[in-house]
């Protein structure tokens, strides 16, 4: 049977459904920045810090269309020592509550990564989707009535709240696409969740355009809109099976699982995935639940576990998000007038190879696909660092900064980006997969936070030689990659565990046959 006539209307609408969450996760990354300094002189503002504090208030009004309100300042038009050390005091307090604004968002995630996959067990995986969303929903109300309460703590709650939600869904997301999907079409919808984010990420970008939703009239609005795609995916949810896998393996349920395979495949014959969710209820029966701790001391997960975080490490430290950080600044020295319009270029770029790569997972392979995009990452850096340097001595070297960045987010999205999320599950059968989820997307989300919190510091000690410390760090992931990391693409976990005991040195017998083509794909940010 060819791909066309496996993808049923069914399969489209659960898994449009599912990728809003993504799109909710993508949307809550980008939202934050466009409004940075609005949100900040607000802060000023609710906070009362006084007039003669001339950033707080520069920044209020320029970003403001009405009479800034005042307030009574009994400060001496002088400044004094006090009133200097106060201007400072107030200053670092609204420094603090942005970056809680900002890294709430991670720590809610990193808390929430450990219990997806728990609640997806627990209660199926539409429903855990619904639960999640009231999550979103809560978070979304706290963050779009702001302006009308104490801002900063209404902004870092609602935060909080979209974190524990994008914690949650990003191991049901593509747990649940990567049971529902067809063996032909598991790694191509699998990077779905990942277009979908990145697809987010390009929409928060346009309408927090200063003349949409960006200015200080409407920022508040931007915050609350993550809302929207939650009531919208709730209300699909309800039309949308259940995982048949959840089904049958979990539940035991076998009428209701060929019930959910028909809606799913149509005409298709389903005798081909009874049998293996068979074979997998059987394996999962016979070998018993891993634990984390587990996973790092027995020695036939060990080398699985850390190959699946090291991937996760490469993502997150290959510096794609310093190139979003720095990409405004390079466009504004290439002598672009509006460099906000180019930095949303970098993320349309970004979103067009992330379809590339749904495209091209299933013919050209995991493990090739990533190696592709870590050497081309690799080779832009150094054209980036090479821009940055030789900046004052040759002005077209902007140029080819400009041209490495368009390239090296083009490189990420083809492997790196979207292909990590998927591998873990694909390296473990039944018992082990729910705690190496777990780990996995505990370790994505806190190196999200450490390079938040860290790369400013970073890129101010390096200076323009940044981007070669990242090089560095991309070689040494891509040797990594090149010799520990297995291909996956169409093998059982048979043949999959035999690579890696012939990377290890160690010629044994692998246990039994568990068929790739039927385990369940998941990820975390």
């Amino acid at each position: 049977m060819n791909e066309k006539q496996e993808i049923t209307g069914t399969l489209v609408l659960t898994v449009f459904t599912a990728t809003l969450s993504s799109f909710q996760f993508g949307y809550d990354i980008g939202v934050i920045n466009a409004p940075q300094e609005i949100i900040i002189s607000h802060y000023a503002y609710v906070l009362g810090i006084p007039l003669d504090d001339r950033k707080a208030i520069n920044n209020y009004t320029i970003n403001s269309t009405k009479e800034l309100p005042t307030t009574p300042c009994l400060m001496d038009s002088i400044p004094t020592p006090l009133a200097e050390e106060e201007t400072t005091a107030s200053s670092n307090l609204v420094t603090m509550l942005w970056s809680l604004s900002v890294s709430s968002f991670a720590i809610g995630g990193m808390i929430a990564s450990f219990f997806g996959g728990w609640l997806g067990d627990r209660i199926g995986r539409v429903k855990a989707m619904l639960v999640a969303n009231i999550l979103s929903l809560a978070g979304a109300l706290l963050m779009g009535f702001s302006k009308l309460g104490p801002s900063h703590i209404l902004i870092i709650s609602g935060r909080s709240l979209s974190g524990l939600y994008c914690g949650l869904i990003s191991g049901l997301v593509p747990m649940y696409i990567g049971e529902i999907a067809p063996t032909t079409l598991r790694g191509a919808l699998g990077t779905l969740h990942q277009l979908a984010i990145v697809t987010g990420i390009l929409i928060s970008q346009i309408v927090g355009l200063n003349f949409i939703l960006g200015n200080h009239e409407r920022w508040h609005i931007l915050l609350g809109l993550s809302g929207v795609p939650a009531i919208i995916q709730s209300l699909l949810l309800l039309f949308c099976p259940e995982s048949p896998r959840y089904l049958y393996i979990k539940l035991d349920e076998e009428v209701k699982a060929k019930k959910s395979l028909k809606r799913l495949r149509g005409d298709a014959d389903i005798t081909k995935d009874i049998t293996e969710m068979r074979k997998e209820k059987e394996e999962a029966s016979s070998e018993q639940v891993v634990s984390i701790i587990q996973l790092f001391t027995n020695s036939s997960y060990r080398q699985p576990i850390l190959v699946a975080l090291m991937l996760h490490l490469a993502q997150q430290f290959s510096g794609i998000n310093g190139i979003f950080y720095y990409s405004t600044s390079i466009f504004q020295t290439a002598g672009i007038s509006q460099p906000v319009y180019a930095t949303i270029g970098v993320g349309t770029i970004n979103t067009i190879f992330t379809a590339v790569s749904v495209f091209l997972v299933e013919k050209a392979g995991r493990r090739s696909l990533f190696l592709i995009g870590m050497s081309g990452m690799f080779v832009c850096a150094i054209f980036m660092s090479l821009g940055l340097v030789l900046l004052n001595k040759l002005a077209w070297m902007s140029y080819v900064s400009m041209v490495a960045i368009f390239l090296f987010v083009s490189f990420f999205e083809i492997g790196p980006g979207p292909i990590p999320w998927f591998m873990v599950a694909e390296f473990f059968s039944q018992g082990p997969r729910t705690a190496a989820l777990a780990i996995a997307a505990f370790s994505n989300w806190a190196c999200n936070f450490i390079i938040a919190l860290c790369f400013q510091y970073v890129a101010k000690f390096c200076g323009p030689y940044v981007f070669f410390l990242f090089a560095g760090v991309i070689l040494a992931f891509t040797l990594f990659t090149f010799f520990k990391v297995p291909e996956t693409k169409g093998k059982s976990f048979e043949e999959i565990a035999a690579e890696f005991q012939k990377k290890r040195g160690l010629a044994q017998k692998p246990k039994a046959t568990v068929e790739m083509e039927f385990l369940g794909a998941t990820e975390t940010v």
